[in-house]
């Protein structure tokens, strides 16, 4: 008795909603999904985009094929009602009796089946009943010339051309899919890389630690994929870094398209500062510190500091050797004058830092390291 509340469940859905079986089978529409681990199977991944593309227009051409599918039908009923059946297509289940049986006809030569045997079966005009006026008999006779013109019309306007419309604008959109998968990005790549960025975030944070960056951008698929090493490629893509050491979703995958359109030769222009950055509706905890670059150029003026203060502390210990009777006061005075001395701009090999600078303000931004 412990299953009866399910059962009762199942069969209420099956008799007033739909079989859960017919559920199971729609499920198996997901199955198109493993085809993106198929790294192989970008071909058919191209196709199912280009399929995707094309529906609304099937969905148009397949009411212009409805319109003229019921209009033939109403005409296959007013010409060929009364038609002797068991001559050629025609018999008791494809005929033009009734409405739905002319459209069933109709649906079936759309595909070029079965059209010659309905064809001998309208222009029939031998071994049948002529119509009779005067007692209003219609006779069981088909019609050569109005067969003819009727079924001859109908299969140019159906097959020939509205059937062919649907292959002409499924190949446009496979060409134009295969056009944007080789110079563009697609909707496959961003599934992709939420995908993958969702294993490196299982929480749905929408942030990972900067020091996860480089594998996440080696384990990408291509064409947003940068291999190992890529620490130098990530400073110069400049993705700004939010407190905690975190770098958000949306600003590396904006700084790996415009990466991607760089190489492809349309590189874009942004001319956007990081302290400009506000956060978004959508950015929950978004504060931008820093950037890839500017932690780049804060690494490289600390390694500046600790030189000169490394040959700054050689120098002070060499003097003490020599005067050993030197005060305190005076030693404090030397560090008290190579602070000062070192509160300005240090020109090394080119570069101009700012060194008394200790977070990315206004004033060391100005700097050209």
């Amino acid at each position: 008795m412990k299953n009866s509340p399910g059962l009762v469940l199942k069969d209420i859905i099956e008799k007033y909603f739909v079989s859960p079986t017919l559920l199971r089978v729609v499920r198996v529409a997901k199955v198109g999904r493993v085809l993106r681990l198929v790294k192989g199977a970008k071909g058919i991944r191209t196709l199912l985009f280009a399929l995707a593309m094309s529906a609304p227009a099937l969905f148009n051409i397949c009411l212009l094929l409805f319109l003229i599918m019921f209009i033939f039908a109403i005409f296959g009923m007013s010409f060929f009602m009364n038609v002797k059946l068991g001559v050629g297509g025609l018999d008791e289940v494809y005929n033009f009796q009734t409405f739905f049986q002319s459209f069933i006809l109709l649906f079936q030569m759309m595909t070029s089946a079965g059209w010659d045997g309905v064809l001998a079966g309208i222009v029939n005009e031998k071994n049948c009943k002529l119509p009779n006026t005067d007692i209003g008999d219609p006779g069981n006779c088909g019609s050569n010339a109005i067969g003819t013109a009727y079924l001859l019309a109908y299969l140019v306007m159906s097959f020939l051309i509205v059937i062919n419309m649907y292959i002409a604008v499924i190949l446009e959109n496979y060409s134009q899919a295969t056009e944007d998968v080789e110079e563009g990005l697609t909707d496959d790549d961003y599934d992709m890389y939420y995908e993958i960025w969702q294993e490196f975030d299982p929480k749905g944070t929408q942030y990972i630690e900067f020091k996860k960056l480089t594998d996440f951008m080696d384990v990408l698929e291509p064409p947003l994929q940068i291999h190992k090493p890529n620490k130098y490629k990530i400073v110069s893509m400049d993705i700004p870094i939010c407190k905690g050491d975190l770098v958000f979703c949306v600003d590396v995958l904006d700084a790996l398209t415009k990466d991607f359109f760089a190489r492809k030769g349309n590189p874009v222009e942004d001319s956007g500062d990081i302290g400009e950055v506000a956060p978004g509706p959508d950015r929950p905890g978004y504060e931008p510190v820093s950037s890839t670059l500017w932690r780049q150029r804060e690494e490289y003026c600390a390694i500046l500091i600790q030189q000169a203060w490394r040959k700054h502390r050689q120098i002070k210990e060499d003097n003490s050797d020599l005067s050993g009777d030197d005060s305190q006061h005076d030693l404090k005075q030397a560090d008290t004058a190579v602070l000062v001395e070192s509160d300005g701009f240090v020109t090394k090999n080119g570069h101009k830092v700012v060194i008394h600078s200790r977070s990315p303000s206004v004033t060391s931004r100005s700097t050209d390291v």
